[in-house]
């Protein structure tokens, strides 16, 4: 069955390269949810204000559980780590030291007003990233993120690799996606992740599928892929906090 997300005209996300420059921000100390919900909450309304450019930030947190709008309570097996509510879409998901967040603030209404076609963008972006390191990415119709076969598991199993979830406020996007790079995968076995209770439907990370990436190797393939999907003919400079 074809997924219809892969069907959908992804190529006016680009502002083009006269566009403005995105700008990127990379923390190499984990940041705690609550001020990671704050700042992006402040910038996009910045932006929507015309007040700030839009921006792409990297980082990753302490351990932790966020539900989102589609959360169930049940979905917590074990209050292993704090779990936050958030205005998100998706369910329950963790977050922790090696996996690589990218938190998007973008102007979908100066490119375009399609919350669909952005998801799919942002699926996009994770498939060509992963790319990279030679791993097939793959969309499921009924599952959003991007998953990979395991084919040494059995027919038919399949692990997460990366996880969306959204919110818009005056058509600018924030939270965003995350991919597993080096997690402790056994931290997603208090909860159900993302609603998925099939057997078959695992976690993975790029080190557990025997790549040896680092997080500065997945920071530079993002940045790649984020300009072929998205567009940009240059980056403000980046900041490292």
């Amino acid at each position: 069955m074809v997924n219809e997300r892969q069907t959908l005209d992804l190529q006016p996300f680009s502002r083009g390269h006269d566009g403005p420059a995105v700008e990127w921000r990379v923390s190499d100390a984990p940041i705690p949810y609550p001020q990671a919900v704050e700042e992006m909450e402040s910038r996009a309304a910045a932006i929507a204000d015309g007040t700030a450019p839009e921006l792409v930030w990297l980082l990753e947190h302490p351990p932790l559980y966020t539900s989102g709008t589609s959360g169930k309570a049940g979905d917590l097996l074990e209050a292993r780590f704090p779990l936050f509510e958030t205005g998100r879409g998706g369910q329950i998901t963790y977050h922790g030291p090696g996996q690589r967040i990218a938190y998007v603030m973008l102007d979908l209404k100066a490119r375009r007003p399609d919350v669909r076609a952005y998801v799919a963008s942002l699926e996009q972006w994770i498939i060509r990233t992963l790319d990279a390191f030679n791993v097939r990415g793959e969309r499921r119709e009924d599952r959003v993120g991007v998953w990979v076969a395991r084919r040494d598991k059995g027919d038919g199993y399949e692990d997460k690799i990366a996880a969306i979830g959204v919110r818009l406020r005056r058509w600018v996007s924030f939270h965003g996606i995350s991919i597993n790079v080096e997690p402790d995968l056994t931290h997603f076995q208090a909860i159900v992740p993302c609603g998925v209770v099939d057997p078959r439907y695992g976690v993975t990370s790029l080190v557990d599928l025997g790549l040896p990436v680092s997080m500065e190797d997945v920071d530079v393939a993002l940045r790649q892929a984020f300009g072929e999907v998205f567009g940009e003919a240059q980056r403000l400079p980046e900041t490292i906090t």
